[in-house]
């Protein structure tokens, strides 16, 4: 089989055609007409009727009806210029394609600097949160996926443990406790679209209902008053622009709907320009109502096109961070003395424009660690490309650890975490956590008990409201897996019984990471981090270490004596830090660039594109939709590809759409290769290979060429 150019250093060629235009020019001729044999040099007719295909319902309603869902304009889902051709550079030098990855972090930094110049951008919702503590109101931060991962993290990891430390000490907490809420450490709400249930991976159909973010908010008990604050990436997520008209609707409902009162307590934060997301009723709905605050934080791109986790969460969780640590040091200052605000972390005095310019250091340390993270990241590659597997050990860092490695999952199209009742390992990656059995792991994480969907308060507006048939059934459905019961699934316990069942093998990893003192539990033979190493190294498994604000000059070696590995070391101190927010930042964008160069080196990123997106709800269908388009289209425009194969007329999204559903459904069939394979892959070859051979190939050649080859190969340069 003859290999296809891909020239990744310019944008694809996207023909500008209206929606309209584009559903009659991929439908709008036969489409059951059968395969034929093309002469060499013929300019295609039509692509479907070459694969003798018919548009299915599903198809024609999706490019017809659901438009609102077609997100390719977005500013996060345009490729980035500065990782264009990042599956090749990662192949190449692991170090190199990593520092093109944090790159992209520079657009951070510059946001960041243009918002600490303009004091009011931020001040408001400072102002706000400030308020919320003195006046004993409930601040609620609501996100879908990786926004729903960082409201969980602000409560879990950052609030909550905060305000524990503040408690236990005796010559702060008198001072304090008269002034504040007893419950101020549950005072703030971290809810994700779908609850706790939605920390291992999403649930199809909930992302895509306003419903359920109103819902959730009553659930929790939000009412007139308390500080709303709803997060998207995009800017366009159903559910929680669901939440925040939700909020808004309390407001107007109790007729004192004012609004300039509304917009001190209701705020909607978001990463794309907002030309770009006013086209979408939506979210025009948010933009343009005058009674909720916005905090727009676009800084462009994604380092993977569409990877939302990545730079905009990496802002969302800065920026909400730093206000909030702001705004509790306005509310600790008026009682403590400066000797009794360092108690709690409040050293410096910082205000919330130096907060936010300390992002810069915390890039460059990271920066600092690219050979030592290189080192890992190919570690741990070859450990996959051989058929072994990886443990993750995290006791302070666990929730930042435990969402890279979730997310690993519907970013890249991998098996999800392994449940208990799966008889042997599937997932390439476990993350294990200081803890005696299952309960006591998911406090560990959550601070509290695992906390679920009760199926008596959504059923019934589910059955009656939804009027979507996909999303009404899809909806039902996920309800089912949203419950209480759901944690006894998911067992993240450095138990005996998990050792026994998902132990290390011989050349499987372990990857130790501890923050600040954790780091010398690791010279004691009893504590947990130094029996996992053991553990790992006796069973002929490799072994890395992250030490996130370590002692400074601290070595693997004196760490653990006689052993090599890779070691990375952030020095980020505790200083003026008591969320801990700026080390597990810093462990993040670690984290989230490793992970990514790990699976772009096994394949599973094509320059840098996510191939293997999973199309499980209407916005990811839009991604892979757009995704085929463009990159046979880059193809097709190759002299390359011309020069072989006679000059062809650029696909349509509504094409490329048939086509994709047209796989989904395949797929559906074929129970052994879900969660490997991707319907990206196996459309784009497809469509390719069918034009190559002027023939249409069915789904099953197709998918043998995937296997066999697979999407970045058969994309290489000509031979």
């Amino acid at each position: 089989m003859t290999s296809i150019s891909m020239d990744r250093r310019r944008p694809p060629f996207i023909p500008p055609i209206p929606i309209i235009l584009i559903f009659l020019i991929g439908f709008g001729f036969p489409l059951s007409v059968r395969p034929q044999e093309l002469p060499p040099q013929t300019v295609r007719a039509g692509l479907l009727r070459l694969l003798g295909l018919e548009a299915s319902p599903e198809s024609i309603d999706y490019v017809q009806r659901k438009t609102q869902f077609q997100l390719h304009t977005l500013l996060t889902e345009q490729r980035h210029p500065k990782t264009w051709n990042l599956s090749e550079r990662l192949q190449k030098d692991v170090a190199d394609g990593l520092k093109a990855l944090f790159s992209v972090d520079e657009d951070i930094l510059a946001r960041l600097e243009a918002l600490a110049s303009d004091r009011q951008a931020v001040e408001p919702f400072v102002a706000a949160l400030e308020q919320a503590v003195l006046d004993q109101r409930r601040i609620y931060i609501y996100g879908c996926g990786a926004t729903g991962r960082l409201a969980k993290q602000m409560e879990s990891s950052f609030w909550r443990p905060f305000w524990r430390m503040v408690k236990a000490d005796p010559r702060v907490w008198p001072k304090l406790e008269s002034r504040l809420s007893p419950s101020v450490e549950d005072d703030l709400i971290g809810e994700m679209t779908g609850a706790d249930r939605a920390l291992i991976s999403s649930l199809e159909g909930f992302e895509d209902l306003p419903l359920i973010g109103r819902l959730q908010l009553a659930d929790r008990g939000v009412s007139r008053g308390d500080v709303v604050i709803c997060v998207t990436e995009g800017g366009e997520t159903s559910s929680v622009i669901g939440t925040i008209l939700g909020a808004l609707d309390e407001w107007k409902e109790n007729g004192v709907y004012d609004p300039a009162e509304t917009r001190k307590k209701l705020f909607f934060i978001y990463n794309n320009p907002d030309e770009r997301l006013l086209p979408f009723t939506r979210s025009r709905r948010v933009i343009e109502e005058p009674g909720i605050a916005r905090i727009n934080l676009t800084t462009g791109p994604q380092a993977i096109t569409g990877s939302t986790r990545m730079q905009a969460t990496t802002i969302e969780t800065f920026v909400i961070g730093c206000a909030l640590e702001e705004a509790l040091a306005r509310v600790l200052g008026r009682s403590l003395s400066p000797k009794e605000m360092a108690r709690v972390g409040f050293a410096g005095g910082l205000t919330i424009e130096q907060r936010l310019e300390d992002f810069r250091s915390i890039l460059e340390e990271v920066r600092r660690n690219i050979p030592a993270i290189a080192a890992l990241t190919t570690l741990e590659s070859d450990t996959y490309g051989a058929g072994r597997f990886s443990t993750y050990l995290a006791g302070r860092a666990l929730i930042t650890v435990f969402i890279d490695s979730t997310e690993r999952s519907p970013t890249f199209r991998l098996f999800p975490l392994d449940t208990t009742a799966e008889p042997k390992r599937k997932c390439w990656i476990q993350v294990w956590t200081p803890a005696a059995e299952l309960k006591e792991a998911w406090r560990s994480f959550l601070g509290r008990p695992f906390r679920g969907l009760a199926p008596e308060i959504y059923r019934k507006p589910f059955e009656e409201e939804i009027e979507d048939p996909y999303l009404h059934t899809a909806a039902l459905e996920s309800l089912k897996k949203a419950g209480d019961d759901q944690q006894f699934l998911y067992d993240f316990s450095f138990s005996e019984d998990n050792v026994r069942k998902r132990g290390p093998q011989k050349d499987d990893l372990g990857v130790v990471i501890m923050v600040g003192s954790e780091a010398e539990s690791l010279k004691k033979a009893g504590s947990p981090f130094r029996k996992f190493s053991d553990l790992f190294l006796k069973s002929g498994s490799r072994l890395g270490l992250i030490i996130v604000g370590g002692e400074p000059g601290t070595n693997m070696t004196e760490l653990l004596p006689g052993t090599s590995g890779p070691f990375i070391s952030l020095d980020i101190s505790s200083a003026d830090d008591p969320f801990g927010l700026r080390r597990q930042v810093g462990l993040k964008m670690l984290l989230n660039a490793h992970s990514t160069a790990v699976m772009t080196r096994l394949g599973r990123v094509i320059g840098n594109t996510m191939t293997n997106v999973s199309p499980s709800n209407l916005k990811l269908i839009g991604r892979a939709t757009y995704l085929i388009q463009s990159h046979v289209n880059d193809v097709l425009s190759r002299p390359d590809w011309v020069r072989l194969n006679g000059r062809s007329e650029p696909i349509a999204y509504g094409e490329a759409n048939v086509v994709l559903f047209d796989a989904i459904a395949f797929m559906k069939d074929k129970k052994e290769a879900v969660g490997q394979t991707a319907e990206v892959a196996l459309s784009i070859i497809r469509i390719l290979e069918s034009l190559r051979q002027r023939r249409g190939l069915t789904n099953d050649e197709a998918l043998e060429i995937v296997r066999k080859v697979g999407l970045n190969q058969y994309l290489a340069p000509v031979d």
